[in-house]
């Protein structure tokens, strides 16, 4: 009796276990919202994307970009190498320019994003990313076989602070106001490529409580093919 209560035991672990793998697999739809403290028009964007952070199956990122840190307050958590993400969306996406707020969705569709309920529309629209299988664990990132467009796609890390973080404003557009920014990405670093065959690349540990997302997408802005956070 003792030995079956045992085996029953191991089965249901197994199918927990089982079931956490598959839930921690889901596809997700990646909204990437390009921010600046300096922008008086991007609260509204900062708070959409507060209330779509929490949702099931989506990964929501704060990317806060430089070219507003002119008009006398410099973004804290401002980047080149964001400005820079965000400047090769927008030949793909019909924009001469980069321009905030800005909400890509999958690397696919973009709206600004401050309107009521405009995130969300966006998000229903475009669904999750359909790439290749992508799991991280055990110091790796695995990535399954697939189509890679084109023959290669990029492998993006990305180190974020989970949860919402408020910034008193002191110059600049926003003077005085203490603005809310949801999963603020702090670094964005190429971890190398994938050409549609299985693969497995060495995922660095994060440091300082950050949290880790990783991207497979096409080269030069374009569709996010396949997303896993831990």
């Amino acid at each position: 009796m003792t030995g079956l209560k045992t085996r029953i035991g191991l089965l249901a672990g197994a199918v927990l276990a089982a079931t956490m793998g598959a839930a921690a697999a889901q596809p997700l739809t990646v909204v990437e919202l390009f921010t600046s403290q300096g922008c008086s028009s991007c609260p509204p964007a900062n708070a959409n994307l507060i209330k779509v952070k929490d949702q099931p199956g989506v990964l929501a990122l704060s990317f806060n970009v430089t070219y507003w840190d002119h008009l006398g307050w410099k973004d804290t958590f401002g980047r080149k190498e964001f400005t820079e993400r965000q400047v090769t969306y927008e030949p793909p996406l019909g924009h001469d320019g980069p321009f905030t707020p800005q909400v890509v969705v999958n690397g696919r569709r973009d709206a600004v994003g401050a309107a009521p309920g405009e995130i969300q529309s966006l998000i229903a629209k475009s669904g999750h990313t359909k790439g290749p299988e992508l799991s991280l664990g055990g110091g790796k990132v695995s990535i399954g076989a697939g189509n890679a467009p084109g023959g290669r796609a990029d492998v993006w890390l990305v180190r974020y602070t989970r949860g919402v973080i408020e910034v008193p404003v002191a110059r600049g557009e926003n003077t005085g106001r203490t603005l809310p920014h949801a999963n603020v990405v702090h670094a964005l670093i190429k971890l190398g490529s994938w050409n549609g065959g299985a693969t497995t690349l060495p995922l660095p540990a994060a440091t300082g409580g950050l949290s880790t997302a990783v991207l497979v997408q096409a080269p030069r802005g374009g569709p996010i093919l396949a997303a896993a956070a831990n």
